[in-house]
């Protein structure tokens, strides 16, 4: 248990106090965007935003400019599902939880390709050497891109993709020794099942109503 504790406390005993509460307020908003995404609450989007505009600055001053893009990219989401979730209609929201369609698969694939192309892009911009590590951060890049887009039409499949996103990245994290971030992702991971199990429920009930 010594050694679990040591491996996360060791990462920080030379990082400044200012960068480690900065990445503690990104973990307790990160963690309750996803508590309200998971009820599809509204609020996933002001908290999520806290969370991802320090994070951005976290991931630039580390040199991990494909999880940086990533979240600048959640940022700016984060505004366009806060109008969509928003918008309603007789006073029922105009986008309702629902299933991806054939047409929603195919462009969430494209963004996915674009996004890791993009990425791979960011890193030779900055004249990064591109590592192991590197690439799956591309990896894990495109599918967070495509998992916030769905999630900002609520289609179920997001949280499909944030669970495998979210299993690659724990271990990632851990390895470069944002062990807060790693714990955060594991915890990410947690709530993401559960996530998917609430909004399937919810369309399940939906349709036996009908």
């Amino acid at each position: 248990m010594s050694q679990i504790f040591d491996f996360f406390i060791d990462a920080y005993r030379e990082t400044s106090w200012t960068f480690i509460i900065l990445e503690f307020i990104a973990f307790v908003f990160g963690i309750a965007s996803v508590l309200y995404a998971k009820k599809a609450n509204i609020l996933v989007y002001p908290t999520g935003l806290v969370a991802t505009v320090i994070t951005v600055y976290l991931l630039y001053r580390a040199g991990y400019f494909g999880d940086m893009m990533m979240n600048f990219y959640y940022s700016i989401m984060s505004m366009y599902g806060w109008w969509n979730w928003a918008r309603k209609k007789h006073g029922e929201p105009i986008v309702p939880i629902s299933r991806t369609n054939l047409r929603e698969k195919m462009i969430g694939f494209g963004f996915f390709v674009l996004t890791m192309i993009v990425t791979w892009c960011v890193y030779k911009a900055y004249g990064a050497e591109i590592q192991t590590e590197n690439y799956i951060d591309i990896f894990t890049s495109g599918i967070f891109f495509t998992a916030m887009w769905y999630m900002a039409n609520k289609k179920l499949e997001n949280w499909t993709l944030w669970i495998l996103g979210d299993i690659i990245t724990v271990p990632l994290y851990a390895y470069r020794g944002l062990g807060m971030l790693s714990l955060q992702y594991l915890i990410f991971t947690i709530l993401a099942i559960q996530g998917y199990l609430a909004w399937k429920k919810h369309l399940d009930n939906r349709v036996a109503a009908v």
